[in-house]
């Protein structure tokens, strides 16, 4: 790579985002026990929530472990778990290097250049699915892959967790070797040189770290992060939620199998349309750091995935109902693709035929922003087709709770016998009817809050890149995601 045309000062640095140091200090300690209370407590030993959760007055850690299934620290991590994952990752690495890719360049860097990609997350996730659906068809629920997910999830949560602190210390670390005007386009992210070791080790001091491995080449670390182990991880564990619903009752419902082709669908969609993050605030703004990292490979498919983690214990039948889930794809996924496609169009070629009913203003930075279609709609309508697809995931989960009950002779209505367990029954609502809720639903609430917290970093960028013309561009569009209401 070529050096920039003269050295280069380092973007200014702007102040703390989510609530400074403090912030970082909760999110970083407090995300990985949340994943862990979402993962324990709502489980095929008790149910969802752990029954004891219903009754606050007589909770005691004893009975809250045991309805968790804690055997102790074996029942978060193993080593079999952690090199299993990392087993993941190298396959991953060896498929980024081997099969056909494109190579495509990023947006302009602050200090100057270009920065070169090679993307074939598409192509390797169709190469690893092709391989698990060949073990499946010949060993169905039973090919080893699905019951040793089942068996260490939640070692594999701690596996991922590990692995993303260690990456977000190695990028901090590496991160001081990072000099003005360098040869090779590293830069500091605006956000992330503070001062204070743990905001910026949290947020991401470099901005688009690499490394060069051994027989693998250079791996522009965020980018592959972002759309590598963790995104196609997630419909894996997917997957083995179908085997293990397979495994408990001996066959699958069309609630867990709508869901995770809501999520795949989702998921091969951002893949095939790789090259679009390069435009994406991860890409061009966020340092790579502990949030993101963890984000990536911890939060993204451990949490992601808890819908037909439920409906692997809890089987739901749809029926007609699953044309709704159908519809909410649908208006979802139209508003999300229309909307970012109008706007790849209109930046990649203005003057396309196609655009030529578009109204637009243009900044006195030389930009041209959309005033009419679907960004006259809302400055953020894409967001809106994001979060209304996010519902698909959770809706076939119904009105959820349900309690695991053993040693029983007999079978209550609406109950359902475990095949794998004899005389162990699932028994839906109860006590714990609508709880299940709270960890079924909740993928729609946080989502909602992420998209309004990215929406309002945005809104912040432009108006510091844009000034008075942003002020004139939010009076045309006064509508941030939601059209008459937000």
């Amino acid at each position: 790579m070529s050096a920039p045309s003269k050295p280069v000062a380092f973007p200014r640095k702007h102040g703390y985002e989510f609530f400074g140091p403090p912030g970082a200090f909760a999110i970083s300690f407090g995300l990985p026990i949340l994943c862990y209370a979402m993962t324990l407590l709502c489980n095929d030993v008790s149910g969802c929530p752990a029954p004891s959760l219903l009754s606050p007055s007589t909770l005691t850690l004893d009975e809250l472990k045991r309805e968790a299934g804690w055997k102790g620290w074996e029942t978060i991590f193993n080593w079999k778990a952690f090199i299993a994952n990392l087993g993941w990752y190298a396959l991953s690495l060896v498929l980024n290097r081997v099969l056909p890719a494109t190579e495509v360049q990023g947006t302009e860097l602050a200090t100057g250049g270009r920065l070169n990609y090679r993307f074939n997350a598409f192509n390797s996730a169709i190469f690893t699915m092709s391989i698990l659906a060949a073990g499946t068809a010949l060993q169905g629920a039973d090919f080893p892959v699905w019951p040793f997910i089942w068996d260490n999830f939640v070692p594999l949560l701690t596996s991922n967790i590990v692995l993303a602190a260690v990456l977000a210390t190695y990028v901090y670390v590496r991160s001081f070797e990072v000099k003005p005007g360098n040869t090779e386009k590293r830069e500091l992210a605006a956000g992330g040189h503070t001062g204070n070791m743990l905001y910026d080790w949290f947020i991401g001091r470099e901005l688009n770290p690499r490394v060069t491995l051994p027989l693998l080449g250079e791996i522009d670390i965020k980018a592959w992060m972002e759309m590598r182990p963790g995104l196609l991880g997630w419909i894996v564990l997917d997957c083995a939620m179908i085997a293990r619903q397979y495994h408990h009752f001996g066959y699958v419902t069309d609630s867990i199998l709508i869901t995770t082709a809501a999520q795949a669908f989702y998921v091969f969609d951002g893949l095939y349309m790789e090259p679009a993050i390069l435009t994406t605030m991860d890409i061009t703004s966020d340092g790579f750091g502990f949030m993101l990292s963890f984000g990536d490979v911890a939060w993204l498919p451990f949490i992601y995935s808890i819908q037909t983690r439920y409906l692997a214990v809890h089987p739901v039948m749809l029926g007609p109902w699953m044309m709704l889930t159908f519809g909410v794809i649908s208006l979802g996924y139209y508003i999300f693709r229309s909307a970012n496609n109008e706007k790849n169009r209109f930046r990649t070629n203005p003057n396309d035929p196609k655009l030529a009913h578009l109204q637009f203003m243009e900044t006195k930075a030389g930009s041209k922003l959309l005033t009419s279609g679907w960004w006259g709609t809302a400055r953020h309508i894409n967001y809106l087709g994001d979060w209304i697809l996010s519902w698909s995931f959770c809706l076939p989960t119904g009105v959820a709770g349900y309690t695991v009950v053993r040693n029983m002779s007999f079978i209550p209505p609406g109950a359902h016998a475990m095949l794998s367990e004899p005389g162990t029954v699932v028994v839906p609502g109860g006590e714990a009817y609508g709880w299940g809720m709270v960890f079924t639903y909740f993928f729609i609430v946080y989502f909602a809050t992420l998209l309004v917290h990215r929406e309002l970093r945005d809104e912040e960028k432009c108006q510091n890149k844009y000034g008075t013309d942003w002020d004139r561009y939010c009076k045309k569009v006064p509508w941030r995601i939601v059209p008459w209401v937000y």
